[in-house]
């Protein structure tokens, strides 16, 4: 029977940078040590099952397909899990505009509703954005996450200037100037590598 470490490695290896991170990222995803994770790819050991299991859950694949050197025989995971996953995601963004529909439509019933309780859907962005976060955050890697986190800011400096201004009828325009060192503080957080 062929030695698997190499195998492991090499294939630990390719599917960690695949996905864009570093040894301790992967690490800590796993609750291990980089040294650890650097073992394997030098193909010195390897996890043990569960380990193994968490692997293939994290990179959305098979064990076998992390244990084969040929993949045409293993096959990765189907794509059913990736479109769960983002049908999760979208029923949980919808349901935010969902809750924001009913509570504008109850606003209609009561007699002292404000004229502007339209915002309740200006307000159902930032909202969507959290619910982003969180599956971004999960599922869906750095990129996502960083976009998301980009929205979130702009969006909750949107309905801060529009519900100041409908409520109380100033112009707080240069609300706006905080979302500039914000936005460069997500870039440069998007930029770090961990070592």
């Amino acid at each position: 029977m062929e030695d698997l470490k190499p195998i492991f490695a090499t294939n630990l290896a390719t599917l960690r940078k695949k996905k864009g991170w570093t040894q301790l990222e992967l690490a800590e995803r796993l609750n291990y040590s980089d040294k650890a994770v650097s073992k394997w790819e030098r193909g010195e050991s390897l996890p043990d099952v569960v380990i193994l299991k968490q692997l293939a859950d994290l990179f959305e694949v098979t064990v076998d397909y992390i244990l084969e050197k040929d993949h045409e025989t293993a096959v990765p995971l189907s794509k059913r899990k990736r479109r769960n996953r983002a049908m999760i995601t979208g029923i949980s963004a919808v349901t935010v505009w969902l809750i924001a529909s009913i509570v504008f439509f109850s606003l209609g019933f009561v007699e002292s509703a404000p004229s502007w309780s339209w915002l309740v859907f200006l307000a159902a962005v930032p909202v969507c954005c959290i619910v982003l976060l969180v599956f971004s955050a999960l599922w869906w890697g750095k990129r996502w996450l960083f976009s998301a986190v980009s929205v979130l800011i702009w969006s909750i400096l949107t309905c801060a200037f529009f519900i100041v201004y409908f409520a109380t009828h100033l112009n707080i325009w240069l609300i706006f100037v905080i979302g500039v060192p914000a936005q460069i503080i997500v870039f440069l957080w998007a930029g770090m590598r961990r070592s």
